[in-house]
């Protein structure tokens, strides 16, 4: 039967316009199923598939979807039926791309069970809430989200028209298949500005040994984008050298990490190596909005819209603590390397950051918390984390942390 765009909507109250969305997939030269996410109604247009079978990949089983009374514990239970089940489909070869409709409720109904796919498939939600902060539902993910405009509620002059141009982009993402380019084995690399010397010097050093080096700007975001292609299988190495975002979810800056990082890395078991860029600051806003328990705090105004604001023994000691709750999980070989000579730009002798007790306290602790072993090593460099020695430390310990698996090289 070959593969489809799956269109997915509660087809209680969107039924028609799913309907619709699918036709015009038709149309344009894709197959097209429907697929009902309703909880409430029956669907107003037979779908394709029904909600049952949806609901029935919970792992609780199709009445905790369907058995339930309260409007939101039942999306919600839909929603993680969603994700098992588009899933299985996608394992089982069956997706080209899905296609969702809905308003809050639906597009988060939705988005979630998007970001649980591979990168790459194609993807796109159109919904009421759009055109306003689309992370939550996009997160680090590449979710085309397309603003309805009108409600997702009848179809009308305005809405054949979006829902068709909808249609037609994802019939045209699952038709077009991109040439694949050289393969080359890839390795993710986080950089900040302040990392910046030195994550060019190994991207470069990369290159020539014939990697595709993706780098990741470490603003949250960034980081968890690199780690769900790690996840996909889409990143086989990674040079995590600016782990920055760790201060931000310790201190509670703009740009965390999220409860997760480290985790997938660990859990592939993938070459790993790692530092401490910029550990010595925490991220916020305009210069305003920096909380008022910070206000006195050593601040640097690096632009209009970031501030940043430079960490304390006791926080280096906190991330040293979290960092070391991660890695001590570790099941393959990792090299985690100190730069004893300062973690960044600002960290520098005559910058506004230079505090050799705070970077002292990280390295102290790190030493202290984390459980070195053959396979999970730290190891101090005498050099600033720029320094020209310092880049060229990180690419030997990739090359050694990457011997006898694919990713094998000489540095």
């Amino acid at each position: 039967m070959g593969r489809a765009v799956y269109a997915l909507a509660t087809m209680d109250s969107k039924g028609l316009e799913n309907a619709y969305v699918a036709q015009r997939i038709r149309v344009a030269g894709s197959k097209a199923i429907t697929v009902d996410l309703g909880t409430l109604a029956a669907p107003a247009v037979t779908p394709d598939i029904p909600r049952e079978a949806v609901a029935r990949c919970h792992p609780q089983g199709e009445r905790h979807v369907l058995g339930q009374t309260d409007r939101g514990q039942a999306v919600t239970a839909m929603s993680e039926a969603l994700v098992a089940f588009l899933k299985r489909e996608h394992e089982a070869g069956k997706l080209a791309g899905v296609i969702g409709l809905g308003g809050s409720g639906g597009t988060a109904l939705i988005a979630p069970a998007m970001r649980a796919l591979p990168i790459g498939l194609p993807k796109v939600m159109v919904s009421t809430v759009a055109s306003g902060n689309t992370k939550p539902y996009v997160g680090e993910c590449d979710i085309a989200m397309l603003y309805s405009v009108v409600d997702v509620a009848g179809l009308n002059a305005v809405s054949r028209q979006v829902l068709g141009n909808a249609a037609h982009a994802i019939a045209g993402m699952a038709q077009t298949e991109l040439p694949a380019g050289e393969r080359k084995p890839t390795v993710g690399l986080t950089m900040f500005g302040v990392t910046t010397p030195c994550v060019t010097q190994v991207r470069s050093a990369l290159e020539a040994a014939g990697f595709d080096a993706l780098t990741f700007h470490a603003t949250g975001s960034g980081g968890q984008a690199m780690e769900k292609l790690v996840e996909s299988g889409l990143i086989q190495g990674v040079m995590d050298i600016t782990t920055t975002e760790v201060a931000d979810e310790v201190v509670g800056g703009v740009f965390p990490a999220g409860p997760k990082r480290f985790d997938a890395i660990l859990e592939r078991q993938i070459p790993y190596v790692l530092s401490l860029g910029a550990l010595d600051m925490v991220n916020f806003g305009a210069r305003e909005t920096v909380p008022n328990q910070f206000k006195n705090r050593k601040l640097h105004v690096h632009n209009a819209q970031v501030t940043l604001m430079r960490t304390t023994p006791a926080e280096n000691r906190a991330f040293a603590r979290w960092i070391a709750g991660k890695l001590n999980k570790s099941k393959s070989p990792l090299i985690l390397l100190v730069p004893e000579g300062g973690v960044s730009l600002l960290d520098a002798p005559g910058q506004p950051f230079h505090d050799p007790e705070a970077d002292a306290a990280l390295i102290t602790e790190l030493e202290a918390q984390l459980d070195v072993t053959k396979d999970r090593q730290l190891r101090k460099v005498p050099h600033a984390l720029n320094a020209p020695e310092f880049a060229r430390a990180l690419v030997a310990a990739f090359a050694e942390v990457c011997r006898g698996t694919a990713l094998e090289f000489k540095a």
